[in-house]
């Protein structure tokens, strides 16, 4: 392996794995207040509590159920698509092509938004853009095309699309200026994303 594949660590990365050593009780932290916050509902009312947990319940069915499949996509796409090929299509050097096909890929999924982060990590390793997985997430979460549908049918197409075209704006915006930080922190580090 050369140095170029080898993934890069930094002295704070180090440092916080060092600190995750020291005391992996923090890392059962968020669990355990969530635990308790389910306990004083119960507490306080009975009825609450039993709907608090009914709809988390309802909401790891409805995660367990849709996870698998999206994580044996994403296998898929690890064996079967080439990292030349998303780099090429959905790279830094795509330009508009990686542009729209971030866009076209994210409008026509009907899921929940947490389905697109495993696909966007999977992308990213694969040498996507974080410009183009940006305005993935971002086209996921606010412009797929059955939601634009019955946007259109309750606010009229010219909200629809109105608000389409300056999500859209921003979501280039946003997707340009998360590219350029992230570079910048790289360059302030020294580093360089291994290719």
């Amino acid at each position: 392996m050369n140095n170029q594949e080898m993934n890069y660590q930094t002295p704070k990365s180090d440092n916080m794995m060092q600190n995750k050593k020291k005391n992996p009780l923090k890392k059962w932290l968020s669990m355990v207040v969530v635990v308790l916050a389910f306990v004083i509902v119960f507490i306080i009312d009975k009825e609450k509590g039993v709907a608090s947990v009914t709809v988390t319940w309802d909401y790891f069915k409805e995660m367990f159920l849709i996870l698998p499949p999206v994580f044996i996509l994403m296998g898929l796409i690890e064996v079967w698509l080439p990292k030349e090929k998303i780099q090429s299509w959905l790279g830094n050097e795509s330009g508009i092509k990686g542009i729209l096909l971030s866009i076209g890929l994210a409008t026509l999924p009907t899921g929940p938004l947490y389905i697109a982060f495993p696909m966007t990590a999977t992308l990213l390793k694969k040498g996507a853009s974080i410009r183009n997985m940006v305005i993935f997430l971002g086209t996921w979460a606010a412009l797929k095309i059955p939601q634009l549908m019955v946007e259109i049918k309750f606010l009229g197409f010219w909200f629809t699309a109105l608000r389409f075209g300056l999500t859209l704006i921003g979501l280039l915006i946003i997707g340009y200026f998360i590219e350029y930080l992230m570079k910048k922190e790289d360059n302030n580090l020294g580093l360089s994303k291994p290719v």
